[in-house]
């Protein structure tokens, strides 16, 4: 296998699971919450599609669901607590790293100008927006949020974000078993919606970081 072909299917929520069962999966979901090589992985769509696959194909996921959200919120908990980390020893230097493949400093100031509109809430709301739910726990970090405060809303955002999202895939896989034969089409309207809502808080956060003072 090829490395591009392994990064295509690092962001296919089905092969993840296939090839890497709970454990690359639960790797995933931590590495997405904090980890600055995080942010292009699947979110939404493999909490999703995990909860489908573990309802409708038990040979690929064989855990009762109750333990899978479980986990997947630990996982996600615990990956924002190491990007908050990160962010803490790393400290105000990150606005002025260099751009590469895996960072851009776009993402940490539309991230920034989220902070600076909802707080500490950041750290729930951003769990619904691909990038921001990345940098949004490196971002307090570095900004020295209170941990105690960083870590309610980091315990809050998880369960908030995985265990709707996991059980509606569950709850559709156990009524209508047939729709994995679509989980194409599913991921694919993932891409668009979270693609859609990504660039439109982009461009939003974009003007507002432009307006004179």
């Amino acid at each position: 296998m090829t490395v591009i072909e392994f990064l295509k299917d690092l962001m296919n929520p089905e092969s993840i699971i296939h090839f890497g069962g709970l454990a690359l999966l639960l790797g995933i979901v931590f590495a997405e919450n904090g980890l600055a090589i995080g942010f292009f992985l699947p979110g939404d769509s493999l909490i999703f599609i995990s909860g489908l696959v573990c309802s409708t194909q038990p040979q690929l996921l064989d855990i009762h669901i109750f333990w899978l959200v479980l986990f997947m919120i630990l996982a996600a908990i615990a990956g924002s607590t190491a990007g908050y980390y990160f962010g803490y020893k790393i400290g105000p230097p990150i606005f002025n790293k260099e751009d590469s493949v895996l960072f851009n400093k776009k993402y940490v100031t539309m991230t920034r100008s989220f902070y600076e509109k909802h707080g500490g809430k950041t750290l729930i709301l951003g769990r619904f927006l691909p990038i921001i739910r990345t940098f949004a726990p490196i971002l307090a970090g570095v900004i020295r949020v209170d941990f105690k405060n960083f870590f309610m809303f980091n315990i809050i955002g998880a369960i908030l974000w995985v265990s709707p999202l996991s059980l509606a895939g569950y709850y559709l896989g156990h009524q209508f078993p047939e729709i994995k034969e679509f989980l194409g089409y599913i991921i694919g309207g993932f891409i668009v919606i979270t693609t859609v809502i990504l660039t439109r808080t982009y461009i939003r956060e974009k003007r507002k970081l432009s307006k004179p003072e």
